[in-house]
């Protein structure tokens, strides 16, 4: 297993719209298991393989406390959405940054397994918001892009700032 470079915002490949995913593959599921510790050693509760600028319609989300219940979603689409709550959200994209951001307070996703089972999934709460945060890295949006241009801008210049600093 690896650890994969996390692109960072305002990364132009961020933007890249995922593709499906047509075979799982051996490569498909060397892809997961680097994209978990990755995300398990950013630390993190949600990689989109957008993120590690594979272009694939993949998602790993883990919201348990104890890092120890792994979901793996491949083409996921949410099929049900319900309520509206308001939640802090940050992102491994986006170091450092966390802000409020409206989602809906449950949802429904339908996607394949590691085995290319079709499977569903209801949630609410912050696995709902983890999915809609990460299935939106998957169609090219990263979460501040819901913020205002104000935000938006000040947020740009401290990461290019952060990136200076540490080049």
């Amino acid at each position: 297993m690896a650890i994969l470079k996390i692109l960072q915002y305002p990364d132009i490949r961020l933007h890249t719209i995922a593709k499906p995913v047509l075979e799982i593959t051996s490569a498909t599921r060397k892809l997961i298991r680097d994209m978990t510790e990755t995300m398990y050693a950013a630390p993190g509760v949600g990689l989109a393989a957008t993120q590690v600028d594979v272009h694939q319609q993949i998602i790993v989300i883990d919201v348990s406390e104890t890092h120890d219940d792994l979901l793996v979603f491949i083409n996921p689409e949410i099929i049900m959405c319900d309520g509206e709550v308001k939640r802090e959200e940050g992102c491994l994209s986006v170091p450092g940054t966390y802000e409020d951001v409206t989602r809906a307070e449950r949802v429904t996703v339908r996607a394949l397994d590691q085995q290319g089972e079709v499977f569903s999934l209801n949630a609410e709460g912050l696995l709902a918001t983890c999915i809609q945060h990460e299935i939106d890295h998957l169609k090219g949006k990263v979460f501040v892009e819901y913020l205002s241009q104000l935000k938006q801008s000040r947020i740009r210049a401290k990461l290019k700032k952060h990136q200076r600093e540490t080049l």
